[in-house]
């Protein structure tokens, strides 16, 4: 059942073997069709991260040798593994996953979308408290020819705030489908 949900996902794209696609005339091209490249060399998956970088795309890549080093460095995000990778591989890499198998590397991937959910999230009520706060003061200068709130009385509003907001945002769980 697992083989025809992979085959489903994987049609309309190639799946392709190292040598395949070290050998395309049009490598950027096939970048974008190709989802699995098997039997591949370390110089082939530099090859390809440099194809989808040059896309646009971002890339992400595990390893846990010292041949996968290259790479590692060259990802946008290098995970190496905690107790098999060989030290070249931790060093090179921007994230040790302490736990060798895939559950954990899907566990670090949800966490950090949540992570980058929640800064978006943090930023957006920021931008919004301060749109706020700026438009009150503004209409009260404006009205009143004084400030309603002196400067010091909005930092302290702000840290209250802001302070509550980042809790309340900090504290969200990763959610099954991200």
């Amino acid at each position: 059942m697992a083989d025809k949900a992979m085959v489903k996902k994987l049609s309309g794209y190639e799946v392709v073997k190292g040598v395949q696609f070290h050998n395309y005339m049009q490598r950027i091209e096939k970048v974008d069709q190709t989802r699995v490249m098997a039997r591949s060399s370390p110089f082939d998956k530099l090859l390809m991260a440099k194809y989808l970088k040059l896309k646009g795309h971002m890339v992400a890549v595990t390893g846990d040798g010292t041949n996968d080093a290259p790479i590692l460095k060259e990802a946008d995000i290098g995970l190496s593994m905690g107790i098999q990778g060989t030290k070249v591989a931790k060093d090179s890499s921007h994230i040790v996953i302490l736990a060798d198998n895939f559950a954990s590397r899907a566990t670090v991937l949800r966490s950090g979308r949540c992570v980058y959910n929640n800064i978006q999230s943090f930023i957006n009520f920021q931008l919004t408290v301060i749109t706020a706060a700026l438009t009150i003061d503004i209409v009260a200068v404006v009205s009143a020819n004084e400030a309603s709130l002196t400067t010091f009385q909005l930092l302290w509003v702000n840290l209250v705030v802001d302070s509550l907001g980042i809790l309340a945002i900090a504290i969200e769980k990763p959610k099954q489908n991200q």
